[in-house]
């Protein structure tokens, strides 16, 4: 992931993430922030919950559209194991709460690094049948002095707005249904 150049928070040097569809309305994510943990402020694990305005500290997110229309999907993920799920009619337009299963949020700290998985079951929706997906990855990192820097795939603009239709730039294709 690149680091937007507005981030004034500068502990991680690196951040990756990796997405993948286990299976049939699934989606797989993994996150890594390269940067030594006492160096991030990372809220306390806790019950995994739904919670909003996440996105004002660490926080891994996937926004997800359906290959056609303007409609899109919002997910944040918290290290704490926290998360919300929302959907847009178009760019920030309409927003409410999406109705998905709490998703499988596994979060570990290392010395030089932290860690997340977490599986999400969007086979409920009815836009996530059969079609392909295309995907914009992000990440709010927040330093231990709460300074912010903000990673993603690419950054179409000069502000951070992980909701730039320019930001969804990685595919994933349909898998059948078993």
């Amino acid at each position: 992931m690149l680091r937007h150049p507005a981030s004034t928070g500068e502990a991680a040097s690196r951040v990756e993430v990796t997405a993948w569809r286990p299976q049939h309305g699934r989606l797989a994510l993994r996150y890594v922030i390269h940067a030594p943990t006492d160096e991030l402020k990372l809220p306390p694990m806790t019950e995994s919950v739904r919670v909003d305005h996440l996105w004002r500290h660490t926080c891994l997110e996937a926004f997800i559209r359906p290959t056609a229309g303007e409609v899109y999907y919002e997910l944040n993920l918290s290290p704490s194991t926290r998360w919300a799920a929302y959907c847009f009619d178009g760019y920030r337009a309409e927003m409410a709460d999406l109705d998905v299963p709490p998703p499988q949020i596994e979060s570990r700290a290392y010395p030089d690094r932290h860690e997340l998985e977490a599986l999400v079951d969007l086979s409920g929706i009815p836009a996530f049948g059969g079609s392909d997906w295309r995907l914009a990855l992000s990440a709010v990192v927040e330093d231990a002095d709460g300074a912010l820097a903000w990673w993603a795939l690419t950054h179409p603009g000069e502000q951070p707005d992980f909701h730039n239709a320019a930001s969804f730039i990685f595919d994933l294709p349909a898998v059948e249904p078993a």
